[in-house]
């Protein structure tokens, strides 16, 4: 079975942001502060806590637009925090949720169908080694299995 990687937002993305670059729609990352319940940075892939400034914004996961490339709102800490680093261990933004939806995609940056589902926290690395195993699947998202919303990327490691 593959062996897997969590990977957040990378510091690149997150930091251009974090400095007022404009979302996927053009606009600018909206402020809010948090009550430190449901406000998962995608960039260090823990909880943003109470009272601490964060970013809504538009993202797309992806290279290029095409059918595909799902768009939708992201949140991260509005000042600079560190990336969660790469690794195989659930990150602490996916324990919050009794379950999260794992779908693969190609090289090309399409669903390969047949690979969605939504996924007990406690199959997660199972099902990403499974999926990550078929030929055709070149990485995983893992999102939100209540709104949609992407949390993370499931690599081979």
């Amino acid at each position: 079975m593959a062996n897997i990687r969590f990977e957040a937002l990378p510091t690149e993305t997150a930091r251009a942001y974090q400095n007022g670059a404009p979302d996927a729609y053009g606009n600018p990352p909206e402020r809010k502060i948090s009550d430190g319940q449901g406000v998962p940075c995608r960039h260090c892939l823990r909880q943003v806590a109470g009272g601490d400034p964060y970013l809504v914004l538009a993202h797309r996961p992806f290279s290029a637009l095409q059918p595909y490339a799902e768009t939708g709102p992201i949140f991260l800490h509005a000042e600079a925090c560190e990336r969660h680093v790469p690794g195989s261990e659930l990150p602490p933004v996916l324990q919050d949720s009794p379950d999260f939806i794992l779908r693969g995609y190609g090289a090309d940056e399409r669903i390969v169908y047949g690979t969605g589902g939504v996924i007990p926290i406690a199959r997660i690395a199972g099902r990403a080694a499974h999926l990550l195993d078929q030929g055709d699947v070149a990485y995983v998202h893992v999102r939100s299995a209540r709104n949609n919303c992407y949390q993370c990327r499931i690599e081979r490691d």
